[in-house]
């Protein structure tokens, strides 16, 4: 796709899920003005930014004032830019902001772990000689779509609070395995 967005500073952000527990879609949502940008993600992608956010801003000046709770509503209809892969996470001293940054998922990536999984006895089943010294051609540069969304400190709290709220009303945990209980039972792996 290879689309180059920044949000600087942005104007809203927040987490939600569509759908019903169990089969929710994620999505992480920004605005500037009139331009709108939604992502597709999992939901541990979203408490994964939540948990650096929190870390980040603990070592930061707490936040003067929040955002109102109906700023951080999703915004409807959701029209995703792309389905969310790497994240980049930092900060920008100068600006006092947190910096998020959104790449895009890409075959690559699909592939790379696809690749993981393969048992490297395979490799030596073929007919033709492995040489040790052989190296793997380079792999071609990735194009893929990039979102920078920049957050003061008081978006970034409120950010992380709103998430867990879209998190937490998902499905209940096991209280012994931690997997998620379906409305009709739960085979725990742990009560045999």
């Amino acid at each position: 796709m290879s689309v180059r967005i920044d949000l600087d500073p942005v104007e809203r952000v927040t987490a939600a899920a569509l759908g019903e527990p169990g089969a929710r879609t994620f999505y992480l949502q920004a605005r500037v003005g009139k331009q709108r940008v939604a992502v597709k993600c999992e939901k541990q992608q979203v408490t994964a930014i939540v948990q650096y956010l929190r870390r980040v801003l603990n070592d930061l000046p707490p936040p003067e004032e929040r955002p109102l709770a109906g700023a951080l509503e999703l915004a409807l209809p959701v029209s995703e830019l792309f389905v969310l892969g790497p994240i980049g996470l930092g900060y920008d001293r100068a600006n006092d902001r947190l910096v998020v940054q959104l790449e895009e998922l890409v075959e690559a990536d699909v592939a790379d772990d696809d690749d993981d999984d393969d048992d490297d006895d395979d490799d030596l089943a073929g007919d033709e000689p492995v040489d040790p010294d052989a190296s793997e051609p380079e792999p071609e540069p990735v194009e893929r779509g990039h979102v920078r969304v920049y957050v003061s400190r008081s978006q970034a709290a409120a950010f992380c609070d709103r998430a867990d709220e879209v998190v937490a009303a998902g499905r209940p945990t096991c209280q012994w395995c931690g997997n998620p209980i379906d409305p009709d039972g739960h085979p725990c792996p742990r009560m045999n």
